[in-house]
């Protein structure tokens, strides 16, 4: 791999992705991508302060990006459970719009915007990879608890949007591949909260949980592009 870009570079996550490409990759170009000031971002990788819902702050990114080539990984990795006094919802009664724009906001429509600048960048005639951060409660299939309505559905329409833009993408390249990640419950401010009903051995580090989905990316091919799948490399069922 010689271009990668990880989005969301500031996070628990995304800087967990940030360190491990950087340690598996030495000579690539890195680019990490975030809202506000990154001042941990390790020596030699580049980072870009975007605004990802301005679409000028986005292609004015992937501009500096491209000048590196084709990108050969783009890693999405924002996203949000919870924000101040909001919750994830326990019942109808719970639901709000501010809650539904806000997950809405920074699960699909943040990410379809950097897909939308981005994707294009990945190679032509060769393999390249677009990964979003998606989560294993955004399955309808697999919903059996209830709850969590604006997270579900806000991780629901991005594993729609992964699947749909999978289908352009292979148009284009026929060895391209987009596809959702589950990274498991990450000790990480998103699942904090939370963490008190899952079992210590179920929490992972963000290094581990990047470690995993590293694997899982290195072994993805063409057929499981639109796909979504779990830390282990299990399939995810939409």
């Amino acid at each position: 791999m010689h271009n990668i870009v990880v989005s969301g570079g500031s996070g628990a996550i995304g800087s967990a992705f940030v360190d491990e490409l950087v340690r598996k990759y030495p000579h690539a170009r890195i680019h990490s991508l975030s809202r506000s000031p990154d001042t941990r971002v390790p020596e030699g990788v580049q980072w870009l302060q975007v605004d990802y819902l301005d679409e000028e702050s986005l292609h004015a990114a992937a501009e500096q990006v491209a000048k590196e080539g084709a990108v050969d990984l783009m890693i999405v990795a924002g996203g949000i459970l919870h924000q101040g006094d909001m919750m994830p919802e326990k019942s109808l009664r719970d639901l709000s719009a501010e809650k539904l724009l806000a997950l809405f906001t920074a699960n699909t429509v943040a990410p379809a915007l950097t897909a939308k600048h981005f994707l294009p960048l990945l190679p032509r005639d060769r393999r390249g990879v677009f990964a979003a951060l998606s989560a294993r409660v955004g399955s309808i299939s697999d919903n059996h608890l209830g709850g969590w309505y604006s997270y579900r559905a806000s991780k629901a329409a991005l594993n729609m949007f992964i699947r749909t833009a999978a289908i352009e993408l292979r148009r284009r390249n026929p060895q391209a591949i987009a596809a959702g990640l589950h990274p498991g419950t990450v000790a990480s401010g998103l699942s904090q909260p939370f963490l008190r009903n899952v079992a210590p051995d179920k929490r992972f580090p963000p290094q581990y949980a990047v470690s995993r989905m590293m694997d899982v990316i290195a072994t993805l091919t063409p057929a499981d592009s639109g796909q979504c799948f779990a830390w282990d490399g299990s399939l995810i069922d939409p």
